[in-house]
């Protein structure tokens, strides 16, 4: 398959790289000029997904397989996108396709942990009782121990759906695949869209608090000015009876009104009629008289 696409400029490395199933070397100056460039890199971009789509086509197919197993078998790992690998595990009449799922943000982990707890409640429901369970755990499974700690070393937990003979009648195995190799797009897709649809509702409120404070400080200016216009006409109409030369006579006499409260005695009503009744001096007559002298 890999020759018929473009001999000359593919070649096979053979050994491939430590840890990969087929490397290629692609010369693309021997890529014929009557050919398109474009769909030629598209098809051997997709060899990927062809090996690894035939990998799980074959396990997934003889999932059927009445032969009891003793134990488990290893887990078999596959790499779709880089730095993305997920686990198949053979079981007894099941095939269990584990994903440890890594995020670069703290949203994006609460948003895709939410995410993960919605689907296994959903699944366990009888709507979706035909669809493959799923079971989401923040450590590892106990299928992967054993496994390279850096591929175990996650933020985001474990997912892990079981495949049965239902899942893989007919059409459906092409379906089972397919949604297996685009687990990781599909959960980037999710957690992409519910930020932007959060982003876009925060925006959407903070531009109506905005338009109400707004409102608001237009209905205060607005306020503020009527006061200002009536304290305006209340001057001038003050003005208009107090001529500038009257005020200053009214504040002349109080000022000498107070003036005089401070230099007079203090005053208190019906003390003089006291004073002229209990307070008067008596008059003595001497019989002495004297005569003055010039």
């Amino acid at each position: 398959m890999i020759k018929e696409l473009c001999s000359d400029a593919i070649e096979i490395v053979d050994p491939p790289r430590e840890g990969y199933q087929l490397t290629l070397k692609i010369d693309f100056s021997k890529i014929p000029r009557e050919k398109d460039p474009e769909k030629v890199m598209t098809q051997i971009s997709s060899v990927q997904a062809i090996i690894l789509s035939s990998q799980l086509k074959e396990m997934l197919e003889n999932v059927n397989s009445q032969v009891m197993y003793q134990g488990m078998y290893k887990p078999m790992k596959l790499v779709y996108h880089p730095r993305e690998p997920f686990y198949v595990i053979k079981q007894p009449r099941k095939i269990t396709a584990v994903f440890p799922m890594r995020f670069k943000e703290p949203s994006d982990v609460i948003i895709a942990t939410a995410f993960f707890q919605e689907l296994v409640d959903v699944g366990s429901s009888e709507k979706w009782a035909k669809a493959p369970p799923c079971t989401w755990s923040p450590i590892p499974p106990p299928e992967l121990q054993g496994e390279p700690l850096e591929d175990l070393t996650t933020n985001g937990g474990f997912v892990s759906f079981d495949i049965s003979s239902r899942h893989v009648e007919g059409k459906k195995l092409d379906k089972t695949v397919w949604g297996l190799l685009n687990f990781y797009a599909y959960v980037k897709t999710h957690v992409k869209c519910t930020k932007g649809f959060t982003q876009r509702r925060m925006q959407k409120r903070l531009e109506s608090l905005v338009e109400v404070l707004h409102k608001e400080k237009q209905e205060q200016d607005k306020d503020v000015k009527r006061v200002k216009e009536n304290v305006g006409s209340k001057q001038v109409q003050k003005q208009v009876r107090f001529p500038r030369s009257a005020m200053l006579k009214q504040r002349c006499r109080e000022f000498a009104k107070k003036i005089k409260q401070i230099r007079f005695r203090i005053k208190i009503r019906g003390f003089g009629h006291f004073r002229r009744r209990w307070l008067k001096i008596p008059k003595f007559s001497s019989p002495m008289k004297y005569t003055k002298l010039e």
